[in-house]
């Protein structure tokens, strides 16, 4: 979430039990029930927390709790609770608007909002590249060990 600015494209689809949003940056794929299917019992902690969602109106709600202590999201504990609602505003755009609850980290829930617009461009590949710059010197290597282990 709020990855907005770079690799920052949403892909959205609905079945009739579940949202999936992909999101470009990361490849992260939340599969969200729509069903009605109660959040996990809360000793159970997922890193990504574990997300509930449901229709009010035009607009889809998720909540997500249950995040693991192993993480942190945006500087919050375990025990924040983050609703995010998407709502369709124009035939290009949908409302994208966050509420991040935990009293263990702020005194009080704030929210923010991102416009998203459609695009016809593809969503990438997400793949750190930091291998490029020092692949004259691993392909060296690798030739030197081979060369090595044909003696």
């Amino acid at each position: 979430n709020l990855l907005a600015g770079y690799n920052a494209y949403f892909q959205i689809a609905q079945s009739v039990a579940h949202v999936v949003i992909f999101q470009e940056l990361i490849h992260d794929a939340r599969v969200i029930p729509i069903d009605g299917t109660p959040h996990l019992d809360d000793s159970v902690r997922q890193l990504h927390g574990d997300s509930r969602g449901h229709w009010e109106g035009d607009t889809l709600v998720v909540e997500t709790t249950n995040y693991s202590s192993r993480g942190s999201y945006r500087g919050a504990s375990e025990n924040v609770r983050v609703v995010e609602r998407f709502t369709r505003v124009a035939p290009d755009t949908i409302q994208y608007g966050v509420t991040f609850d935990d009293p263990d980290t702020w005194t009080q829930p704030w929210t923010l909002m991102i416009p998203l617009k459609q695009s016809a461009e593809p969503i990438f590949e997400y793949a750190c590249h930091e291998g490029n710059y020092a692949i004259a010197g691993i392909l060296a290597g690798a030739r030197a060990e081979e060369a090595d282990a044909s003696r």
